[in-house]
């Protein structure tokens, strides 16, 4: 018999209706040659710290006192509830899995994982914990089920033409790594950033750069001041049609004076087209999408958030419809060529005129890393079948496979006029003119190029050039689609990544080096996922299709920092890296894990600092010395420094943890309360933004600036 361990329901009922005649039972469905049970997505999840290093107590609480944990064997355990008890659903589902992989007539077992790292190692883990003895796995054939769309002809196609799952290692050695590398983050740093402040802080690999990203651009808008200066700027008629002419020299704030000369300059020259060329053309529609690139359309055109996109082309994926989501490729495999044909005959049948193409632009082995391009299947939903949102997304993504396999042309009249001025400037005005609609009749287009009048070479132009007072602009809040690209390549030229948008025919090659090589924060399959965690942790929230940065975010950003954990796009993508390096084979698990240990173990080095610059606060409840009033213990708190009688006795004292933007260390403050007053603290700063360096003193139970005294 043939055990195929499906990682969700819905794909198990898919591949169970796909070979017929399997009988439904506890758990599992048999029939024939197979049995096809499932799991919950994850039965297994790493286990906590205390499973490693228990907490002196033993009560479960998080302490210094066991970090950092770097496991020597990482442990896995069955899914508990939000009680931390066994999940009785999970518990259940895989003793039955258990059951039935030792079973002796099961002689093959099938991973039918999502096709995809996590899906790899998801079904994986099971195996591993379900197997009664090591000797099982020598006795049985373990076969991989990789599914590119969940429809019955492509699930039966997949059936008869499995890879060993040795096949797949490196890509499971890659999910392992992430998977342990993520935890290391996670459980150290959130574990000792909560103890420092008092107050949660998820700290991750891959959720502090996304936030962080969003803080930055935030603050930039925040503390950006606009700046005055003249644009030299001509809107005079022609023939009845407005043509607007920016000169490029640009002229400061007090530079009206020279402003206005350059007008006049250009003004007694006189102005006259140089050169007229038109072209007949075709325009090319965009890329098949990738996750990123829907999402980025779905933003933009619906406001939908990545959570909603996600849910609904997942759901969509598990129907039959579309094929598997988390792709980060807008290409094609050239062994799908026939696949394509066949979608393209069912999409016809439906009135779209389509046929094949067989083009680089479509088919490109060299940009697919794991799974093509988002495309429609054979399995077309009935009318009026969908969500709201399913109907969105299966729209965008039907839309662009039939703009993209177009029988019928756009064409286009390209024209670009030169007009000069004398010898000084020559302006170039580009547009474009539709002749035939072609495929932009299905998809959307919108063209930017502006219509030109219908001018000569040799004709005169009317010019009136006035210097225009302009305001330098901030820049833009991070939206879906800016975010999705900065995380894709957080490297790249913000004006690069716009050029991008508008023109998505350009030479990509470089784009997909750098997902190849690991240079994106997080990935396709969990980028969505991170960045939902982070609104949901009050870090950031969404407006429309806007990002902003919310007061727990700003606090998270803020404390990192002064904690000196610096988790920013440079070390995340050193990650990454390493972790492509595991697929590729080129580095083994550990090595992975070496980096991130050695990252991890810097936070927690005690580093000397003089006392002037240090910054180290300490620990919630870490008793700083004797209260001045009262003689109770000084703790720190999540605010400051208080007395611990505050509570019982009503004792007020009490000492900001930051004054100034500085933050007053716990061995500024111990000194504080031994001597009453502590050495110079560097770098405290005015409400005017200007850095000064001051003790501080105790009077009448308050800390004060002390500031040297001048000569």
């Amino acid at each position: 018999m043939k055990l195929i361990i499906a990682e969700k329901p819905s794909l198990a009922r898919n591949i169970t209706s796909a070979i017929g005649g399997l009988s439904r039972r506890d758990g599992y469905f048999e029939g024939g040659e197979y049995i096809v049970t499932w799991a919950f997505g994850h039965l297994f999840s790493l286990a906590d710290i205390e499973a490693y290093n228990p907490s002196p107590d033993g009560s479960g609480r998080w302490t210094m006192e066991n970090l950092p944990c770097f496991p020597r064997k990482f442990i896995f355990e069955l899914r508990r509830n939000e009680e931390k008890k066994p999940d009785s659903g999970v518990v259940n589902q895989f003793e039955t899995i258990k059951k039935l992989i030792n079973r002796q007539d099961v002689d093959t077992v099938i991973n039918a994982g999502d096709s995809d790292r996590e899906g790899e190692i998801i079904v994986r883990i099971i195996i591993d914990h379900a197997l009664e003895a090591p000797e099982d796995r020598e006795k049985k054939g373990f076969k991989r089920l990789w599914l590119p769309d969940q429809t019955a002809e492509t699930i039966n196609s997949a059936l008869s033409d499995m890879k060993d799952e040795s096949e797949y290692d490196n890509l499971a050695f890659e999910g392992y790594a992430r998977t342990f590398i993520d935890w290391l983050y996670g459980v150290n740093l959130t574990r000792y950033a909560t103890l420092k402040t008092g107050t949660l802080m998820r700290v991750g690999r891959v959720i502090v750069p996304i936030v962080h990203a969003i803080y930055d651009r935030d603050m930039a808008i925040r503390n950006f001041v606009p700046d005055i200066y003249y644009a030299v700027i001509s809107s005079a008629e022609t023939n009845g049609e407005k043509i607007e002419l920016t000169s490029k020299t640009k002229f400061s704030k007090d530079e009206l004076e020279k402003a206005k000369s350059y007008a006049q300059r250009l003004n007694s020259c006189g102005a006259v087209v140089t050169a007229v060329k038109k072209k007949k053309d075709k325009l090319n529609p965009g890329k098949l999408y990738s996750l990123t690139k829907l999402q980025n359309v779905l933003g933009k055109k619906y406001k939908m958030s990545m959570s909603d996109s996600l849910t609904a082309v997942q759901k969509l994926y598990e129907d039959g419809y579309v094929t598997y989501p988390r792709t980060n490729s807008e290409y094609l495999a050239t062994a799908e060529k026939d696949k394509v044909k066949g979608i393209l005959s069912v999409v016809a049948k439906l009135g779209y005129p389509v046929s094949f193409r067989d083009s680089k632009t479509i088919f490109d082995d060299s940009k697919i890393e794991s799974h093509s391009a988002l495309t429609p299947t054979v399995k077309i939903p009935p009318k009026g079948s969908l969500s709201p949102d399913c109907e969105k997304v299966y729209g965008a993504v039907i839309r662009r496979f039939v703009a993209v396999f177009c029988s019928q042309e756009c064409l286009i009249e390209r024209t670009e006029m030169k007009i000069g001025v004398g010898d000084i400037e020559e302006f170039t005005l580009k547009g474009n003119v539709i002749l035939e609609k072609g495929w932009t009749k299905y998809d959307d287009y919108r063209s930017k190029d502006r219509f030109l009048p219908p001018l000569n070479k040799g004709d005169s132009v009317n010019i009136d050039f006035v210097p225009t007072e302009k305001e330098t602009s901030p820049p833009k809040h991070y939206t879906i689609e800016t975010l999705n690209n900065y995380l894709k390549n957080p490297f790249k030229e913000e004006k690069a990544q716009s050029a991008e948008q508008e023109d998505e025919n350009q030479n990509d090659s470089e784009d997909y080096k750098a997902i190849f090589e690991g240079l994106e924060l997080g990935t396709e399959a969990t980028r969505t996922g991170i960045i939902d965690n982070a609104r949901k942790s009050g870090y950031i929230e969404l407006k429309k299709d806007v990002y902003y940065i919310l007061p727990d975010g700003e606090n998270l950003i803020e404390s990192l920092k002064r904690m000196n954990i610096g988790m920013d796009k440079y070390k995340t993508v050193e990650l990454g890296k390493s972790l492509k390096k595991v697929f590729r084979g080129e580095c083994h698990i550990n090595d992975s894990l070496t980096l991130a240990k050695r990252e991890i173990a810097e936070v927690f080095s005690v580093k000397a600092v003089s006392m002037e610059d240090d910054t180290d606060d300490g620990f919630m409840g870490d008793v700083a010395g004797k209260c001045p009033l009262c003689g109770g213990d000084v703790v720190r708190t999540r605010f400051g420094y208080g007395c611990s009688n505050y509570k019982d006795g009503g004792c007020k004292f009490s000492v900001n943890r930051i004054i100034c933007g500085r933050v007053i260390s716990l061995s500024n403050m111990k000194m504080l309360l031994d001597v009453g007053r502590t050495t110079k603290i560097r770098g405290f700063v005015s409400k005017s933004g200007k850095t000064f360096d001051a003790a501080l003193r105790l009077e009448n139970g308050k800390a004060v600036f002390d500031f040297p005294q001048r000569n």
